[in-house]
């Protein structure tokens, strides 16, 4: 069952994001924050969200709307990485743009931010430019955001080009935070009106959902997305003092807020129409929502998922510690034992009963588990001729398909031929396949087996499945999973005992 209508959402967004734009001789900047297109977090923690409704809402409003998409230059330097999708965020704009215009939907231009002279940045730059896309250059202004009369100065905000748009609405997004959305919004502003014109700032976030309550799952769950960043969620106390109205926030909203508000005073030579930061956000999403119980389970099983993954990336030296300190107060606080969680269980399970099979594979026994919508639970272990992952996608589809167990999906001289190339050309050493491997080799069979045709004809309901492995996926594993679009984590243990693989 959904627990999310994506409809009634689209409708109340759209509605008050027009409303916001429709003050005649204002333009609106509208900084979306969160992931434009598959925004997998949130159809994680609310069953039925589509991950890409941000953009049918923006086909919605592209009519009266232009669109800037920013990017940090560090970002682009550090070749900053999307973990849900496994690409850097430069990749991630000009997959962006790809979507935007596979839907007539054009970019008015792609705004570097934070400048500092990163060779990265201006590569990227080079790129877009040669297909025909504006890029702009926004430097690191000193003393952003503190002070006001050199950022809000021909020096500071003035230095910046003013980026070309027509719309009496400009959505400006980007991949990830803290890619510099609300510093361009600002930037143009200050050009408007030095320009003779009138402009003004709302800002659509999707979480924390200001009006849930501050420990609803949800909220907690953003939290936990957001602990490399040590974002916490808090009551908007300005909002309360203003309307008596509880409404939940994040500390770098409310932080930011006095100076925004006495930025946009300055830029505009009038008082702030705003009271609180919650005010400037334009947030529907509990419109959507239609089934609350199962909603909470479902953030509260996000949570774990981040536990793991937090886990896994300090331990392989990917984060710092005080991140992993920070997902441990988080789970404490939602009141959950992510090592308990069934998939978990049943993945370590499948592992011990290979290790007493001896079925691994170089002396390494793996496991994996994955949960189905009916909550049934389907395993799967390594062997020589398989990875953990690619037996219990088999086992999983065979399961839905009504194969019985002991019918082959994979044609022996397919599967075979297949392990052999891997092996090395001319060796006679087979190589165990690996998921993406593995749905190669079933595509093939199935155009020769109507066992394989059949469980190809049910291989989508795995979608958003819940798993998890006793390991750490290869990278042919971890494509076939994206590729699936089942919710993994692993444990962060080497599924080889090869120094090089």
């Amino acid at each position: 069952m959904s627990a999310f209508d994506n409809e009634k959402y689209l409708h109340e967004q759209t509605k008050h994001i027009l409303a916001r734009a429709s003050v005649p001789g204002r333009r609106l900047y509208i900084e979306f924050g969160g992931k434009l297109i598959g925004d997998f977090h949130a159809s994680r923690v609310l069953p039925g969200f589509d991950p890409n409704v941000k953009m049918r809402l923006l086909q919605n409003l592209a009519s009266s709307a232009d669109i800037i998409i920013c990017v940090h230059a560090g970002d682009i330097e550090r070749k900053k990485i999307r973990s849900d999708l496994g690409i850097t965020y430069d990749n991630d704009a000009m997959r962006l743009i790809d979507e935007l215009r596979s839907r007539n939907v054009e970019v008015a231009g792609v705004v570097i931010t934070r400048y500092n002279g990163q060779l990265g940045a201006m590569g990227f730059k080079e790129r877009l430019e040669k297909h025909g896309i504006n890029v702009y250059i926004h430097r690191e202004i000193v003393g952003y955001p503190n002070n006001f009369d050199h950022i809000v100065s021909e020096k500071g905000f003035g230095v910046n080009k003013f980026i070309s748009v027509s719309q009496p609405l400009v959505v400006v997004t980007g991949p990830g935070p803290n890619s510099g959305k609300m510093g361009t919004c600002l930037s143009q502003i200050y050009h408007e009106f030095h320009q003779g014109r009138k402009a003004h700032y709302a800002k659509f976030e999707t979480f924390p959902v200001w009006n849930l309550p501050l420990n609803h799952p949800v909220n907690i769950a953003y939290e936990a997305a957001t602990a490399d960043l040590q974002d916490a969620n808090a009551l908007d106390h300005f909002h309360f003092e203003a309307y008596n109205v509880p409404a939940v926030n994040y500390n770098r909203d409310l932080q930011a807020f006095p100076l925004l508000k006495n930025m946009l005073e300055k830029i505009s030579k009038k008082p702030c129409e705003y009271q609180s930061p919650t005010d400037m956000g334009v947030n529907c999403i509990k419109a959507g929502i239609i089934d609350d119980e199962e909603t909470c389970e479902a953030a509260r099983l996000e949570i774990a998922r981040r536990y793991f993954q937090c886990r896994a990336d300090f331990i392989l030296g990917r984060t710092q510690e005080s991140t992993m300190n920070r997902i441990m107060e988080i789970i404490g606080k939602a009141g959950i034992a992510p090592e308990k969680r069934d998939v978990v269980v049943a993945a370590r399970k499948a592992a011990a009963d290979a290790q007493k099979q001896g079925k691994g594979s170089q002396g390494i026994y793996c496991g994996a588990a994955l949960k189905l919508h009916d909550g049934t639970i389907i395993t799967g272990k390594n062997s020589p001729l398989m990875h953990a992952a690619s037996s219990m996608i088999l086992n999983a589809v065979k399961h839905l398909a009504g194969v019985p167990d002991s019918q082959h999906l994979l044609l022996p001289d397919i599967c075979e031929s297949v392990a052999n190339f891997k092996g090395g050309l001319g060796s006679l050493k087979q190589a165990a396949l690996n998921l993406s491997e593995t749905l190669i080799a079933l595509i093939v069979s199935g155009n020769r087996d109507i066992y394989a045709q059949k469980a190809l004809d049910v291989i989508g309901a795995l979608q958003q499945c819940d798993m998890h492995l006793t390991h750490i996926p290869s990278s042919g594993d971890e494509a076939g999973l994206r590729r699936l679009g089942c919710n993994y984590t692993y444990d962060p243990v080497k599924a080889s005992k090869n120094l090089f693989k």
